[in-house]
């Protein structure tokens, strides 16, 4: 039976925190769950399904990855949406993780085969709510959110894997930029 991972960048405290929060109050006013399924991130490589015995290529490779890679800023601000379906914090300095996410893209296409090519152009967000929230409410919580302001940065020095256990994801690696990695096992 094929595993669910997911590659991403978490922030970290307090932006973790507060992007949670925001996400959580959405979930309050609307009922949206999607979006509390995974804590604050951006995802790099969407979720993928492989063998169990694909993870330790993909550990190593990534590993191998985050060797190459120096830390970076991410910046946020404000929110903006995909369509009617989807809440998103807005990255408001992305040459850096944009440039990231193409780095990793590369090198998995050289040293990963198995992962995807993704066909849409790379967005980097945070999502607070996707695909469940209702149509009703859209024109309520575009206005609450284009009357906020939100502005947060952080610097990327990891980044994360993912696995699904078929109930909840778990981080169950960080790779440090230019630095060891530390075996991580915890539920999200």
């Amino acid at each position: 039976m094929n595993v669910l991972y997911l590659v991403a960048v978490m922030p970290p405290e307090p932006v973790l925190s507060e992007v949670w929060g925001l996400k959580q109050e959405v979930h309050r006013l609307t009922g949206s769950r999607n979006a509390l399924k995974l804590p604050a991130h951006i995802t790099l490589i969407p979720p993928l399904r492989q063998p169990p015995e694909f993870e330790i290529k993909f550990r190593a490779a990534l590993s191998a990855f985050a060797a190459t890679q120096a830390p970076f800023a991410v910046g946020l601000r404000n929110f903006a949406w995909f369509g009617d379906r989807t809440l998103f914090v807005q990255i408001n300095q992305p040459a850096g993780i944009q440039a990231f996410q193409a780095q990793l893209e590369a090198w998995c296409a050289t040293h990963l085969p198995e992962v995807p090519r993704e066909k849409r152009s790379f967005t980097p967000h945070m999502t607070l709510a996707t695909r469940d929230l209702s149509s009703t409410q859209v024109p309520e919580l575009r206005t609450l959110f284009a009357a906020r302001h939100f502005e947060a940065e952080f610097s990327v020095q990891a980044f994360q894997l993912f696995r699904h256990d078929g109930r909840a994801w778990h981080v169950i690696e960080e790779f440090g930029l230019n630095g060891p990695t530390n075996q991580l096992s915890r539920e999200i």
